[in-house]
């Protein structure tokens, strides 16, 4: 950190020196961490230039279509390189998918059927996907329209991993993989994987985690379609979950792959029958992938997309250091990044810091928001929002609304008051937001 950056951190945001040399020393002790996400940006970036090239990408492809969107050859570009890019047969990438969640129930409501099975070999679930399901309050169906309403089945296998381990696991496994074979059963159709922790105390899957599982349950039944919801994952490695064996990958992108520039939408990629199923669902039985006006979308889709491991590359940066910030603060945080080798190596931009008290969640992210480019002189509140059982308090001042790849912080009001911080444009800006939260929260 240059002096002229910690006189403005001082005199601009009223930093005390104890945080600065805390952060500077902090952000030492992860250099050969930097280096590492350096290294796997480098490579992304290189793959999808790549793939760019080998789609003919040309400025043609940016222009955009109207009305139904027949014959638009940059929305099947733009497909054409997220299929490569994650491993697939096929890609649907649209802005009429809303949101991550919106992206997966059309994976859920579109390959499930009634009397089929449905298994999360990553229990529990987080809000709003129990909400799909018909669980809701852990139990209590909260919507008329779910999968359990609707005749699918449903069952959690718990993780191996619990509160309060360390590490030990071989490869960083916490799937009960041997439990979550004996739960298969003839109606069983699909195997959730859900990567990132959701609102809950749990490492993310790592790559290496879903091939060892996926491998077993393909022992088992080939024909059990392994979903993957690989939101705030992508680009943290060099490999994505379809080259692993996964058959449906979902994600959204205001989240990892818009690159901060992608003004919504999702992706669902994999094969191609089921993707095609997926995009029947999203547009109508018969229509296929075939229609949809892209607008003025494709351009920043693939803008985004290009420059996403890089973006990345600064969120996965500026999580570590807020771990490590927070855990010489005295606060339980994971993962950490110096404990390299663990099952918490990181895998996802979403740093976890367990606060201890409603107070200070609630000061941690009204603190985030100061450190935004937009709306900084506002103070998020708590508030109830749908699909969720808990008031939520979320701080993100972001350009895209409510993008994840932008700076950004939440939590539910509930013990033990956890913060989720991710994203970020760029480590200045995330360890600005880190050095403010840490101001606010004072030390543990």
């Amino acid at each position: 950190m240059l002096d002229i950056s910690k006189r403005l951190l001082k005199k601009a945001y009223h930093i005390p020196d104890e945080l600065i040399d805390i952060a500077i020393d902090a952000e030492r002790s992860l250099s050969g961490f930097f280096t590492k996400a350096d290294e796997i940006a480098d490579f992304n970036h290189l793959r999808l230039l790549h793939g760019f090239q080998s789609a003919g990408i040309t400025d043609y492809h940016m222009m955009g279509s109207t009305g139904y969107g027949y014959g638009d050859t940059g929305r099947e570009a733009l497909e054409t390189v997220y299929a490569a890019f994650f491993g697939c047969e096929k890609a649907l990438v649209r802005s009429q998918i809303m949101s991550g969640t919106h992206a997966l129930s059309l994976g859920l409501y579109g390959l499930l059927r009634p009397g089929d099975g449905l298994i999360s070999a990553a229990d529990p679930l987080y809000d709003t996907l129990a909400t799909i399901i018909g669980l809701g309050s852990r139990g209590e169906g909260v919507a008329e329209d779910t999968l359990l309403k609707s005749g699918v089945s449903y069952s959690e296998i718990p993780l191996k991993w619990q509160p309060g381990d360390a590490v030990g696991y071989d490869e960083g496994a916490v799937i009960d993989v041997e439990r979550l074979i004996d739960a298969i059963q003839p109606e069983t159709k699909m195997i959730f994987l859900q990567r990132s922790r959701g609102y809950d105390w749990r490492p993310a899957l790592s790559i290496a985690e879903l091939k060892r599982v996926i491998s077993r349950v393909k022992e088992k039944r080939e024909d059990l379609i392994c979903l993957v919801d690989n939101c705030y994952c992508e680009m943290t490695d060099t490999l994505e979950p379809g080259a692993v064996g996964a058959d449906l990958v979902i994600g959204s992108l205001i989240k990892n792959p818009g690159g901060t520039l992608a003004p919504c939408g999702g992706y669902i990629v994999g094969k191609k029958a089921y993707v095609d199923t997926c995009a029947s669902r999203l547009l109508a039985p018969g229509l296929r992938s075939d229609m949809g006006a892209s607008l003025g979308f494709t351009r920043p889709a693939l803008q985004g997309l290009f420059q996403a491991p890089y973006t990345v590359a600064q969120a996965v940066k500026g999580a570590a250091l807020a771990g490590e910030v927070f855990h010489r603060l005295g606060y339980e945080v994971l993962p950490r990044a110096n404990v390299i080798g663990s099952p918490f190596d990181r895998v996802d931009v979403v740093q976890s810091i367990r606060l201890g008290s409603e107070e200070k969640l609630i000061r941690f992210c009204q603190a985030i928001q100061r450190a935004c480019p937009i709306d900084s002189m506002y103070r998020p509140e708590p508030s109830v929002l749908p699909g969720y059982d808990h008031e939520v308090i979320m701080a993100g001042g972001s350009f895209i609304q409510g993008s994840s790849s932008e700076l950004s912080a939440d939590g539910p009001l509930r013990p033990p008051y956890i913060a989720y911080l991710q994203g970020g444009f760029s480590l200045a800006q995330i360890r600005l937001g880190i050095l403010l939260a840490a101001d606010a929260v004072g030390r543990a």
